[in-house]
């Protein structure tokens, strides 16, 4: 749990939007865990695991949110811990870009940015086509570039091609 319950875990609070959500979440996943008899061969497999349980849950939780008001996105506590070449205030405004967008499109570039996921592994994880990841990578890009004023704030880019081994996170430069 103390490997992979921070990817969880933010993968849940940027997904559900909300604190008491990513919780329950969270908390799921490692229930489903500690039930599982599954045979993990190895630590990317495990996590693999953990995220596709994570994301199957955010989408039941999505569902049953449709029937409850949205928790206001000043109620999620933001607290970046390394935000790189960019001021707190510019983060901030990343963050809430990225929760405004669809949630497709906060689960490609979570998985891709936060989690280091190439291409073709989010789609493995999320049961899509290698295609319709990038198609949604580039339109959240475009979304967030049109929320945050046109400015190019892209400096996170791959430490590795696409096609690289698995859990290489981004690097940000400026």
């Amino acid at each position: 749990m103390n490997a992979w319950g921070g990817s969880v875990w933010r993968l849940s609070l940027a997904q559900t939007g909300s604190k008491e959500d990513a919780e329950d979440v969270y908390q799921d996943v490692f229930v489903r865990l500690a039930q599982s008899t599954a045979a993990f061969s190895s630590d990317e497999h495990l996590k693999a695991w953990l995220l596709r349980v994570a994301v199957n849950r955010c989408h039941d939780v999505a569902r049953l949110r449709s029937r409850r008001p949205a928790v206001p996105l000043d109620s999620i506590p933001f607290e970046p811990s390394d935000t790189g070449p960019l001021a707190p205030d510019e983060v901030r405004a990343l963050w809430e870009a990225v929760e405004a967008l669809p949630e497709n499109g906060r689960a490609v570039i979570h998985l891709y940015y936060y989690e280091g996921y190439s291409g073709k592994e989010i789609a493995d994880l999320l049961d899509l086509e290698p295609s319709t990841v990038r198609t949604r990578l580039q339109r959240a890009r475009v979304q967030l570039r049109a929320s945050l004023g046109g400015v190019d704030h892209d400096l996170c880019k791959p430490v590795q091609s696409d096609d690289g081994p698995s859990g290489a996170a981004r690097s940000c430069a400026g």
